[in-house]
């Protein structure tokens, strides 16, 4: 085989790194809002989030020289917002998307503001992990060159399904989710729960975020993120509010999206940047079919605003 080339092979190899490089936002944003949404609240603002724990990551990394500090302080500005967004939600008819979208739109312009001094300079990334060193075609190589938080969102996907199902903050989650009187006989805090459960879910959602500043793209600029945090909405309806379904999505969103820069790694010269829309048209598809006025989402926690 020639050294510098892999022929046919390319394409399903480029989809292949594509969709781990390409899927790790989604899988942090649809966790975390799989544990919000599990509580019985939606979260729209997680694009805002997304992209302001990119900025604050991006920041503190530069500022610091260390990419680790740099997702902590994601963390935590998307953990900050998350409690925002939980705190305006728990008052009386107060609505959930409505507020979603205000703190995403407050989040974004936030981050542009706050991060203007920090689109030139440059940051350390994450690290990765090779796991192609055995072979020596260069394209090989790149395609196993896997970044540390992959690993950890598939981790943290194994932990949730497990938790949801075997601990006593899991048993707490569904029952809120599922019927906020029950709850409240059971002597739990539906308001509390939810509030916890959107901070930590915002928290997450920065994580991913933070991944798009701090290795793929690995920089800082106002367009880092292409609604990734609206999709992982989608995403988390499309798994069913099951941890390990969103991990599994989110590799068929990264995939998706790795069809237009992989068509383009062989060679193809037109029409591949239509492929470049493949996850918008997979999240529309997703939402028609997922939608009926007349049967209910199989999974969906019962007091969820977007099942009423």
């Amino acid at each position: 085989m020639d050294e510098s080339g892999i022929g046919f092979w390319g394409v399903p190899l480029a989809i292949f790194a594509g969709a781990i490089r390409v899927s790790t936002p989604f899988i942090f944003v649809s966790l975390g809002e799989t544990i919000t949404e599990r509580s019985g609240r939606i979260n729209l603002g997680l694009e805002g989030t997304l992209v302001f724990g990119a900025m604050s990551a991006y920041a503190v990394t530069v500022l610091t020289s260390s990419p680790w500090l740099g997702v902590l302080a994601a963390m935590a500005t998307g953990a900050v917002f998350g409690l925002v967004h939980g705190w305006i939600c728990k008052f009386p008819k107060v609505n959930d998307i409505a507020i979603g979208i205000a703190m995403m739109q407050f989040g974004l312009g936030l981050a542009f503001f706050l991060g203007k001094p920090f689109i030139q300079p440059a940051a350390p990334k994450l690290p990765s992990i090779l796991l192609g060193g055995w072979s020596g075609i260069p394209q090989v190589q790149a395609a196993l060159n896997i970044n540390v938080l992959f690993f950890i969102g598939a981790s943290l996907a194994v932990f949730l399904f497990w938790a949801f199902k075997n601990t006593r903050i899991g048993l707490t989650l569904r029952v809120v989710g599922d019927s906020t009187d029950a709850a409240r006989a059971m002597g739990l805090s539906p308001d509390t729960v939810r509030l916890l459960a959107t901070a930590v879910g915002s928290s997450l959602a920065a994580v991913g975020g933070a991944y798009l500043s701090l290795y793929y793209p690995g920089s800082w600029n106002e367009g880092i993120s292409s609604g990734q945090g609206l999709m992982a909405v989608a995403l988390v309806i499309f798994a069913r509010w099951n941890p390990i379904g969103c991990f599994l999505a989110a590799l068929l969103f990264g995939g998706a999206g790795a069809l237009g820069p992989a068509l383009q790694s062989v060679g193809v010269t037109q029409g591949y940047y239509l492929f470049y829309a493949a996850p918008y048209v997979l999240t529309l598809i997703i939402l028609i079919i997922t939608s009926s006025p007349t049967r209910s989402l199989a999974g969906a926690p019962g007091v969820l605003s977007l099942t009423k």
